[in-house]
């Protein structure tokens, strides 16, 4: 019982780490996304949507060569500094933000490009900086799009599986997440404690959607 505790808690622990260091991130690309006119913005779209499609084997893949404390930028950060990602929670958290990155900012970026141009305008026009205008105008009028970034990611999270098991294994109390210990006790054939943890993944992501569901039909309505 202890170690299902403590799984769940360090599923819990790399969510929540990835959800909010993503918001704080997610923000300002989002608006930029919206906003820009940036002809060359269509390039920058399609990488932060790559991990949509790509296979998680794939990111992990190179994550993990990127990484490794024997080459390139992980050799750097291993000799420079006396860091290690590779098979660290760390590691997993850093890969994590990155798998979720579109989960995020998709949403945010449509809350913004939503929005009617009056909203700024009149902002402006009163005198308003730009500042102000994004942090007293345009977020409350996404607080929809905001939930709907913060459920997703936090619900496609807790369920990675292929870019945490190349990045970070299986290590008890260190890597080894929800996902990756339901794995490793179907492979032990014990299916009563793998029924526990996908019963536990199924009921919070079932949650989740259905909180982003109402949300949306509560804002179709107004």
């Amino acid at each position: 019982m202890e170690e299902f505790v403590k799984t769940l808690l360090l599923t819990g622990k790399m969510a929540v780490i990835t959800t909010a260091v993503l918001f704080v991130f997610s923000l300002p690309i989002a608006y930029w996304l919206a906003y820009s006119k940036f002809k060359g913005k269509v390039i920058f779209e399609a990488l932060v949507c790559m991990p949509m499609v790509l296979p998680p084997t794939v990111l992990g893949y190179y994550f993990l060569l990127l990484i490794s404390p024997t080459r390139g930028f992980g050799k750097f950060l291993n000799e420079t500094f006396n860091i290690q990602l590779a098979f660290t929670f760390e590691g997993i958290v850093i890969a994590s933000i990155i798998a979720n990155l579109p989960f995020m900012i998709q949403p945010l970026q449509n809350g913004f490009s939503a929005l009617p141009k009056s909203f700024k305008e009149a902002a402006y026009t009163l005198g308003k900086s730009r500042w102000t205008t994004f942090w007293r105008v345009l977020l409350p009028n996404i607080k929809p799009s905001i939930i709907t970034g913060l459920a997703l990611t936090f619900a496609h999270c807790i369920g990675e599986f292929g870019i945490v098991l190349m990045i970070g294994g299986s290590i008890p109390h260190e890597t080894k997440v929800a996902s990756i210990e339901l794995y490793d006790q179907v492979q032990a054939l014990n299916y009563d404690l793998a029924n526990q943890y996908a019963l536990i993944l199924f009921a919070i992501s079932f949650i989740l959607l259905m909180i982003i569901f109402s949300i949306n039909k509560k804002k179709t309505l107004f």
